[in-house]
């Protein structure tokens, strides 16, 4: 016995909107650029932060306060003069920010009935590359792929061909131009 599967009307439409945005993907953006000259950085931000709940153990979200915070910028994969620990993909961190003391955090207790969550330790990576197009300086936001790409070729100044994103709005991709 054979099955019959009936495809709703609306599931066409997912499909053939799904295959119209994929083409939209395509003609709007992922150009390349050669670049002779080019700089990646990685920020790292450490950021001490509280949540403020009505009940923090129903998992709810509430708020967040922010307190003490510190950013290192890592330069084509060299140690900032400032590096203290190195993790395991090779970006420095700076030296912890001091922890906010209890009277910081009740201080931004906004509402009587907010439970205060515990101080916890929020890190966060920025990823960006700078190179030459038409002449302009572009600065653009990346990914960690392309960061350690850049950090391998920058020693050489091997020449390097980039795929950009949508729009030209990030880059996704480096490769060495052979």
């Amino acid at each position: 016995m054979s099955k019959q599967f009936n495809i709703s009307p609306l599931s066409r439409v997912s499909k053939i909107g799904l295959g119209l945005l994929s083409s939209l993907v395509f003609i709007v953006g992922c150009d390349t650029q050669n670049a002779q000259q080019y700089e990646a950085t990685a920020t790292t931000n450490i950021t001490w932060r509280v949540n403020y709940s009505n009940d923090p153990t129903e998992n709810k979200r509430g708020r967040y306060e922010k307190f003490d915070s510190v950013s290192l910028v890592n330069r084509n994969g060299e140690k900032p003069e400032r590096g203290v620990v190195q993790d395991d993909k090779g970006l420095w961190w700076a030296q912890v920010p001091p922890k906010p003391s209890v009277d910081e955090i009740e201080a931004a207790k906004k509402r009587p009935y907010e439970k205060i969550g515990k101080p916890e330790l929020l890190r966060t990576i920025d990823y960006r590359v700078t190179f030459q197009q038409d002449g302009q300086t572009v600065n653009l936001p990346t990914n960690y792929a392309v960061y350690r790409q850049v950090a391998k070729a920058y020693p050489n100044q091997t020449p390097l061909k980039f795929t950009l994103g949508i729009n030209n709005g990030s880059v996704e991709k480096a490769e060495p131009i052979q």
